[in-house]
């Protein structure tokens, strides 16, 4: 049994097509301040864009890498598969008015064993969901004129694996992660970390047949906190020991991180809070330039003749600003 656990979801980081349209529709409609412009550290020819609240919080955070002309994916198993927010419990419906008259791609609100849940796709057609949660004390981005911040998107909520088989991925996070077992709902299993936070939440939904298909509209991977570099290095080699297979501490600027994947083929990521979004530009400034890490800096202007111009939203509007 693992002697460390996650203190929650770190960030989920998904595949996008075109970066204007992603950074329209994660800002613009969805609400979430952009805080971090910057490269795909293992290709720095393409966009790594991060969204969040309004410093860029652990348990808050989506990010996407934006590769123009990426064909669709496609959910199934071996896949995270929904990627849910927290939004305050009375406002599912302003939201899912908000969406329709915006022409995003909404179902109706559903009632999913204890959760009203507001599922829709973004551009790319990835699953969004919006849950109604009580007692989610985060405050989010208030920084977007037509969001009242009554409404506004808290942070991450939960995260959703489908899986062909429960049982070898329950062990992982159980076992070797530190989740408990939290609820079932027929082929939905609930895990929760050792705190109960907010973002503190995985499903799976077990006994998916066809396989997913990695590509535009799909997560690539899902990351959990570890609150600093030595409990990272602890959780390592207890990974090791496990006999999971386990990447070095790579270096991703604004958090240490190791990769590994569980038995049904999710990547997963283990990230350290520190040091954090302000790291490389002032909070005021967060996500309005071109970040590169000091090894890149070199290359800069290479780098930046290779990627789109982008259309940034207005200066932000909320209290930080």
């Amino acid at each position: 049994m693992s002697t460390v656990s996650p203190r929650g979801l770190h960030h989920v980081t998904a595949i996008a097509s075109d970066p204007q349209a992603n950074v329209d529709f994660y800002t613009t409609l969805l609400g979430l301040r952009l805080v971090k412009q910057t490269v795909n550290f293992d290709a720095p020819n393409s966009y790594h864009l991060y969204y969040g609240d309004a410093a860029g919080s652990p348990s808050s955070l989506l990010t996407f890498f934006p590769w123009p002309g990426v064909p669709r994916g496609r959910s199934g198993a071996g896949m995270m598969t929904a990627t849910a927010f927290s939004v305050p419990g009375s406002s599912l419906g302003w939201w899912h008015e908000r969406f329709r008259r915006l022409g995003v791609d909404v179902d109706a609100p559903r009632s999913r064993d204890t959760e009203e849940v507001l599922a829709f796709r973004d551009p790319d057609g990835m699953g969004v969901e919006l849950v109604a949660t009580e007692g989610d004390h985060r405050s989010g981005w208030d920084g977007v004129a037509d969001i009242p911040a009554e409404h506004a998107v808290r942070g991450l909520h939960a995260v959703t694996l489908s899986e062909q088989q429960l049982d070898p991925s329950a062990a992982m996070l159980t076992r070797l992660m530190g989740l408990t077992l939290d609820a079932e709902d027929g082929d939905r299993v609930r895990f929760g970390m050792a705190d109960r936070g907010a973002g503190g939440l995985v499903d799976v939904l077990a006994g998916v047949q066809e396989r997913g298909r990695q590509a535009g509209g799909t997560v690539h991977h899902v990351a959990f906190r570890a609150p600093d570099l030595e409990t990272m290095t602890r959780w390592q080699g207890e990974l090791v020991d496990g006999g999971v297979r386990v990447t070095q501490i790579l270096d991703r600027q604004y958090f240490k991180s190791i990769y590994f994947r569980e038995p049904g083929g999710v990547l997963f990521e283990i990230a350290t809070d520190d040091p954090g979004f302000a790291t490389d530009e002032p909070l005021l400034e967060l996500g309005r330039h071109l970040r590169l890490p000091p090894w890149l800096e070199p290359s800069r202007e290479q780098i930046a003749a290779a990627l789109p111009p982008l259309r940034l939203p207005p200066q932000p509007t909320g209290p930080e600003a």
